[in-house]
């Protein structure tokens, strides 16, 4: 799988224009744009210690000296680049799409066929799956862009794939590979997911979940604080269908279980209909609750969204502060272009 698989031209070029700054000090392996929790020699000014001999004169602040008698070194904040993880969930939950997300895919094949760029691929069949491979590439592609690192996992009830994070460009050719062959299927445990991850991320960094959420939200939030005391920047993209929202539904359905497939049921969609709604409510509101105890920034995302604009979203709304996005909160296509002047 290559990027111009996945995206258009003028879509590489618009990710291309992001920028993704760390909202806390993080390690890397290279010099960069993101504040590190060491002190180092960059323009931004952090702090005054008292001087001792051996260093450096030219950091004396001698203004402070004329004011206080005492010698005072000027510290600075070291500049790092980002270490950014990506969690891609590829449980079986993830395999839904409904018609209206498959239908925004087609017609935004057809819209684009009049211009010089390259309709979009056929590879996504509008299942959260598919959004999900392609969001991560998107992410995957910036971070190498802004010259930081990205590396990935994929799972279901555990870690099925990990790719370190590297720097180099030729680096995105080894994650989009681990994102179309990592295996498909099974059921969902994100708390222990997420509790395998922290072992493999020593540093600071910017760890990026990408699932639908479905699972225990108690085992969750407890993975959350772990990853959080490990000082890692952590960012919930949660990736639901329209159908999953709204529940559309007004007949007797054969609804399956894709996590187990032994499991399914005839039902008349319109007796469960409030039920679900309410229930799914509160598991995203349990969900948003858990992301907001831990400062994580939280965003609910529908698949009708096109995935640039889903990305350009998050970081303008990252940029303003933190992001917390309850049940009622989601951001799908019409969101985006309201918001556009």
């Amino acid at each position: 799988m290559r990027l111009a698989d996945l995206f258009r031209a003028r879509d590489v070029s618009r990710i291309e224009s992001l920028r993704l700054v760390a909202r806390q000090a993080v390690e890397g392996l290279a010099v960069g744009r993101h504040r590190s929790p060491h002190k180092g020699s960059s323009v931004e000014f952090k702090e005054h210690r008292p001087y001792v001999p051996g260093d450096e004169l030219k950091n004396i602040d001698w203004k402070a000296f004329g004011k206080s008698d005492r010698l005072y070194i000027r510290e600075f904040e070291e500049e790092t680049n980002l270490r950014c993880m990506l969690l891609v969930d590829q449980s079986g939950s993830m395999a839904y799409g409904g018609e209206r997300a498959r239908s925004v895919s087609h017609n935004a094949q057809e819209n684009a066929s009049s211009t010089t760029s390259p309709p979009p691929p056929s590879w996504w069949d509008g299942t959260k799956q598919e959004y999900a491979t392609g969001l991560a590439a998107a992410f995957a592609y910036l971070m190498l862009s802004n010259q930081d690192s990205v590396g990935v996992m994929t799972f279901d009830a555990k870690v099925r794939d990990y790719v370190p994070p590297r720097m180099l460009p030729s680096h995105l050719n080894v994650i989009l590979n681990s994102l179309a062959q990592s295996q498909r299927g099974g059921e969902t445990d994100l708390g222990t997911v997420l509790r395998q991850a922290s072992v493999k991320l020593p540093r600071r960094g910017l760890v990026v979940l990408i699932s639908d959420g479905f699972g225990d939200v108690e085992s969750l939030g407890r993975s959350l604080t772990l990853l959080r005391g490990g000082r890692q920047d952590v960012v919930f993209l949660q990736v639901v269908d329209p159908d999953e929202l709204d529940f559309p539904f007004d007949e007797r359905i054969d609804f399956r279980d894709l996590e187990r497939d032994e499991r399914h049921e005839v039902i008349d969609a319109r007796q469960i209909r409030t039920r679900y709604l309410e229930s799914l409510h509160r598991h995203n509101d349990m969900i948003a609750a858990a992301c907001r105890r831990n400062h994580v920034d939280h965003l609910l995302i529908s698949t009708d969204l096109p995935l640039v604009d889903c990305l350009s979203r998050f970081i303008t709304l990252r940029m303003a502060g933190p992001v917390s996005g309850a049940a009622g909160d989601v951001i799908h296509r019409r969101t985006v272009l309201e918001d556009m002047p």
